[in-house]
């Protein structure tokens, strides 16, 4: 009998700036243990078509691509045993949206969430219309991520909770293709997500307590320099809490986001100082600095170097990206065939 197919996990980050430490606990983390378990064949694509939603600067989204990229490389991507490519290597991924964007209902559009979050901060700035300001590529954002996912019949894709619904929708797309075309040969494997084991990584709080995004310039960057991030470290809004008084460390974004980086005995040691009292929020901020020079150091070196130009970042993307494209080409067709495009 033919060997059992391995399960296929894909994901991607969208390349709207450098990476920070909420795309790194929240998707590249949990991306990268799915992988070394050896039970999935893993996928990892650079978003850049997503890009163009909110990126005008060609320069801009040709280096925020090289970085997202290179940060992958730099936190333990091995390409020799992975497949790595960028998205616009793959362009049969916009034909395989057309056919998909043709079996979408504009209801279920209408539901995703950040369309909706749109118009709902058009409603709280007075917007008389309420889609004023969002563009046509926002809106369809969800097919064109379902394609991402089902050109490559990814199985399992590894995301931050509030990105469920992105999977969903493909598994639900996925769905209405198999119902309609599924007697002619070729059908989609429902996609599911998986989300990192630690519950709390998706609502990762950034400097001002609200969730970790570049959006709202509360993020940490993975990579700033030393003097640069403990800057914006020391500016992290705390209490007026005297430094011998007992502190709820739960209640503390400086405290939180040191959960996420630092090693499990010195958060549970940190929680019992801060909760015996005679520790100050200056001394948390020193802890959570050195907690993220200890781990992200050593990556941003090799980020650095791999920025470089001629550096080995883009052959490793071109020979990634003719790979990912043999495979989108044999799904296309078969799906072509399906729908009456061609025999």
């Amino acid at each position: 009998m033919p060997d059992e197919r391995r399960a296929i996990s894909l994901t991607g980050i969208k390349p709207t700036g450098d990476p920070h430490l909420g795309n790194y606990i929240g998707a590249i983390a949990p991306a990268l243990e799915l992988a070394a378990d050896g039970a999935h064949e893993s996928l990892y694509f650079i978003a850049d078509y997503h890009g163009l939603i909110s990126t005008r600067d060609p320069d801009e989204l040709r280096r925020s691509s090289r970085s997202v990229a290179a940060t992958w490389l730099a936190a333990g991507l091995d390409p020799t045993r992975t497949l790595f490519y960028r998205q616009s290597d793959v362009p049969e991924i916009m034909e395989l949206t057309w056919v998909f964007t043709c079996l979408t209902a504009k209801g279920l559009m209408n539901r995703a969430h950040a369309y909706k979050a749109a118009r709902d901060r058009n409603a709280e700035a007075g917007q008389t219309d309420l889609d004023a300001g969002i563009n046509t590529g926002l809106y369809m954002y969800p097919v064109l991520m379902a394609v991402d996912i089902l050109i490559m019949n990814a199985d399992v894709v590894p995301v931050g909770r509030d990105q469920i619904q992105h999977v969903e929708y493909a598994a639900d797309l996925a769905g209405t293709y198999n119902h309609l075309y599924g007697d002619r040969g070729f059908t989609f494997p429902l996609p599911k997500p998986v989300t990192s084991a630690d519950s709390t990584s998706a609502v990762l709080p950034g400097t001002d307590g609200r969730k970790m995004s570049k959006s709202y310039g509360n993020d940490l960057p993975l990579f700033a320099s030393t003097a640069a991030l403990k800057k914006i470290v020391r500016r992290i809004p705390t209490d007026s809490v005297p430094v011998e008084d007992p502190k709820d460390p739960d209640s503390s974004v400086v405290f939180q986001i040191y959960s996420h980086v630092a090693p499990a005995d010195e958060v549970a040691a940190t929680a019992e100082r801060l909760r015996a009292g005679g520790m100050g929020w200056g001394t948390m901020k020193d802890l959570l600095h050195e907690a993220m020079e200890t781990r992200f150091r050593p990556m941003a070196d090799r980020y650095d170097a791999l920025m470089e130009p001629g550096s080995e970042l883009d052959t490793i993307l071109d020979e990634g990206g003719a790979r990912a494209r043999e495979r989108a080409v044999d799904v296309l067709t078969q799906v072509r065939r399906a729908v009456g495009i061609s025999r």
